[in-house]
């Protein structure tokens, strides 16, 4: 939760500011952001080793464990979403192969792992400006407006909200059908595993979420319910943002936080990318030049 509470400081205190430290409040982030994500990779993979050495992950394919079956498919889903963003990042479809691969099998520390490449690849100025938009944003020499992907917005917000509807109904039935999920049977080495794996995306979402939201109480609350409620809020929480873009906006938009930068400095840039923040009032996008 400090991290978090980080990650909301320097974002809120960068776009709102023209402290002549800002540059290295975000220096500072990126440091933490690393640690963390450093620290997690590691846990999940003693926490894979775990599960393999324990029963070889047998416990995985028991179909009568309902409850580790909606894990399962709470998992499955969560690193689709997360596959998403690689496909948006990455043009290169080997690496989209071997990604599709590694993160089924890797999970979280697949996850963090990647995100960490991500943050050692920035550069002195891109680490001090903005962390989190650089490691979100697509880096193709090319315009990120032309990336508009298949998926309409109208289209995606159904997905999202059908998602939120598909998960409230699985739990309803495993709950009728195997009772509480808080008993010790329910625990096998395969659940524990996933449980730990869905943790550590709580923690890589919630990040996210302290990155988009501009109300500090805001993120606070999103980040409770899907503590609580785990992926039934995080998809009602995509969806909510997926209906602050008009239909006619790219679906990649949403991943971006919406507060105009108010500083006097010279808006960030990347190569092939337009740096952009929206408000939900003006959904028109403000572009800046890019390096050539």
């Amino acid at each position: 939760m400090l991290i978090i509470h980080i990650t909301f400081f320097c974002v809120s205190h960068h776009r709102t500011t023209t402290h002549k430290h800002c540059r290295n409040i975000m220096a500072v982030l990126t440091v933490a952001l690393k640690t963390l994500l450093s620290l997690l990779t590691c846990v999940m993979a003693v926490a894979l080793v775990y599960g393999f050495v324990t029963d070889h992950f047998v416990s995985c394919f028991d179909l009568k464990a309902w409850w580790m079956q909606v894990e399962a498919i709470s998992f499955c889903i969560n690193i689709s979403l997360i596959t998403a963003w690689f496909f948006y990042k990455e043009s290169r479809w080997i690496l989209r192969v071997v990604f599709i691969i590694i993160i089924f099998w890797g999970a979280s520390c697949t996850i963090c792992g990647y995100i960490l490449l991500q943050l050692f690849k920035l550069s002195p100025e891109e680490s001090s400006k903005d962390p989190i938009y650089f490691v979100l944003v697509r880096r193709q020499k090319r315009d990120a407006v032309g990336c508009t992907g298949r998926l309409s917005v109208v289209s995606t917000r159904i997905i999202f909200v059908s998602l939120v509807c598909l998960m409230l109904g699985i739990l309803v039935f495993a709950f009728v059908i195997d009772g509480s999920p808080f008993r010790a049977e329910v625990l096998s080495p395969c659940m524990k595993v996933i449980l730990i794996d869905l943790s550590i995306q709580v923690v890589v979402f919630s990040l996210w979420i302290a990155y988009k939201e501009s109300s500090w109480i805001n993120a606070l609350l999103w980040i409770i319910f899907i503590i609580c409620f785990g992926s039934i809020a995080l998809y009602a929480y995509i969806a909510r943002e997926l209906f602050y873009l008009s239909p006619e906006q790219p679906v990649f938009l949403v991943l971006f936080n919406k507060k105009p930068i108010t500083t006097t400095e010279s808006p960030p840039k990347t190569i092939g990318a337009s740096p952009f923040y929206f408000t939900k009032s003006q959904p028109d996008l403000v572009y800046f030049s890019t390096l050539s």
